[in-house]
């Protein structure tokens, strides 16, 4: 495809002169955009069990090649915490990175195919219960396996439900303290503090230490401990496997020499197809809901259209399958850091990619330092921000209607995977609507022996269990006024089951007479008669 979707209404500069203008502004927010995603594109592809140079190849193409196709001036895109699940179950189900890839790139052409539908709406159709729990549960799966990393557990002592099974809750318990490395658990708990300290009041009101990115900060803790303890006390130093793991680049050359391809032989593996429609969705989804908080945070006000966005977005995930980086989605971190740092066009995100580009061929033997367990620390808060406790409260306040269905999803994507947790979410969010639609289509009040039996607004076969149980309570020898006047149109079950009724009100004495909102036309002629 040469040209992107069209698109509606769209607020962004189009002339070199204004994205000129505020060069000022946007390189140095490029800069604090890049200090904050180099942490996160590690964390994110080491919490997906892929190799690291995916997670930065990942936010290189988000902020070159979807930035320039994006419709949005603010948003800036690259692996996101969200498809973590997908990713460590994909490579499990396909059985390697390569076939994973190959299913990085259908999900590309399936959100393109999404944004030619125009599709970009899709995420008001899915309820907010059903996107918090979403939410929530990637944060606790999220914090459940990085906390092994956190601890510098080996590999081959997974903190799961198998070790519980096997060895019984407090043997399990047992066996994973004596395992656990001080020195990992002393850089993960340091990171972690510096993390929050940093979303305290305390930092916010400081505007030195506030622009001063939290996961930068973490990560050089790490950096600077693993230094000093090499030199002071190698014994208290991490050992190499818990560093991060990069192959050594000193060029463009040395870069494509060790890029991951795409095994198009798995186009056979009828589980690439799920793989690629369950990252389309959530990846839309996430984007979708990205976008929205972004243009809500734009100082100048600025709206992106969303079709735009998934068509940038699709073929950014189809350029990643291809160079063996990780899928895509635009980030609200990132883009609210954006922001914040005075960002005003694509430039700054352009800024952020190519400095993300420059890092990976000039500065792999300095990301080498890099403890894992700093990058866990930033991946646990991530995970506890998305599953705050919080939340919970919220949605218990808000009553069973979005209570259940929040719950529902984050249990169901715990005990299946994300896409179907999702589709068990919304059926539950789903049925709450239609019970409230069904509930308040119709009621029934009574005055002595005079009952009203008010339709309150149009009437289908999901109200004909009510309407039943409304005049099962029309006694013998009463009189019944049926109000219609609100409906335009009444379904052919429910004058199926009025007519039933004014049959049997003869039997039984029952007078039963009829409103309507005016012309004849309006209500069944069968009915209408029944009630003359």
């Amino acid at each position: 495809m040469n040209s992107a979707p069209p698109t509606s209404t769209v607020s962004i500069p189009s002339s070199r002169d204004a994205y000129l203008r505020h060069l000022g502004r946007d390189i140095p927010a490029g800069v604090v955009v890049f200090l904050v995603a180099l942490p996160l594109c590690l964390g994110i592809a080491l919490a997906s069990g892929a190799p690291l140079l995916s997670g930065l190849l990942a936010g290189v193409i988000g902020g070159v090649v979807v930035a320039m196709l994006s419709g949005s001036q603010l948003s800036v895109s690259g692996p996101a915490a969200g498809l973590v699940v997908i990713v460590v179950g994909a490579i499990a189900t396909l059985g390697s990175f390569s076939a994973f890839l190959v299913a990085v790139m259908l999900a590309g052409v399936l959100q393109i195919v999404f944004a030619w539908l125009r599709a970009g709406d899709i995420a008001a159709l899915v309820p907010s219960a059903v996107i918090k729990g979403m939410l929530a549960a990637i944060g606790l799966l999220l914090i459940i396996k990085q906390l092994p990393v956190a601890l510098g557990l080996p590999p081959s002592a997974p903190l799961d439900s198998r070790l519980v099974d096997e060895a019984g809750l407090a043997e399990a318990a047992q066996q994973a303290l004596g395992m656990v490395s001080g020195s990992n658990l002393t850089v993960a708990a340091v990171a972690l503090a510096i993390l929050v300290l940093w979303d305290t009041d305390f930092i916010r009101q400081r505007r030195a230490l506030r622009a001063l990115p939290a996961p930068l900060l973490a990560v050089l803790w790490g950096v600077l401990y693993q230094r000093f303890a090499m030199h002071a006390s190698p014994d208290a130093a991490l050992a190499p496997d818990h560093l991060v793991q990069l192959p050594a680049i000193d060029g463009p050359a040395s870069l494509l020499a060790e890029l991951a391809r795409p095994d198009f032989s798995a186009l056979g593996n009828p589980d690439l197809y799920v793989v690629a429609l369950t990252l389309a969705i959530v990846a839309s989804l996430e984007t979708l809901l990205s976008l929205e908080a972004v243009d809500k945070l734009d100082p100048m006000r600025r709206v992106a259209p969303p079709n735009r966005e998934l068509y940038a977005q699709g073929v950014g995930n189809i350029v990643a399958g291809l160079l063996g980086a990780l899928p895509l989605t635009a980030v609200i971190v990132r883009s609210s850091a954006n922001i914040s740092a005075g960002g005003r066009t694509k430039v700054s995100a352009v800024v952020h990619g190519v400095l993300l580009l420059a890092s990976v061929l000039f500065l792999s033997d300095l990301l080498r330092w890099i403890p894992l367990a700093a990058l866990s620390a930033i991946l646990l808060h991530v995970g506890y921000k998305l599953a705050k406790p919080a939340l919970f409260v919220e949605a218990w306040r808000k009553g069973p209607a979005q209570a259940l269905p929040f719950v529902v999803t984050i249990a169901a994507i715990l005990a299946t995977d994300l896409l179907f947790g999702i589709a068990i979410g919304m059926a539950v969010g789903i049925a709450f609507t239609l019970r409230h639609h069904a509930q308040s289509a119709i009621s029934l009040t009574r005055y002595e022996d005079c009952y009203l039996l008010r339709l309150h607004k149009d009437v289908s076969f999901f109200h004909k269990a009510q309407l039943r149980r409304h005049l099962a309570k029309v006694e013998a020898g009463g009189k019944l006024i049926i109000d219609a006047t609100r409906c335009e149109r009444i379904d052919h079950d429910i004058e199926e089951t009025l007519t039933d009724f004014q049959r049997a009100a003869r039997v039984a004495g029952i007078d039963v007479t009829l409103r309507t909102p005016g012309p004849a036309s309006r209500v069944p002629r069968a009915l209408a008669a029944a009630g003359s």
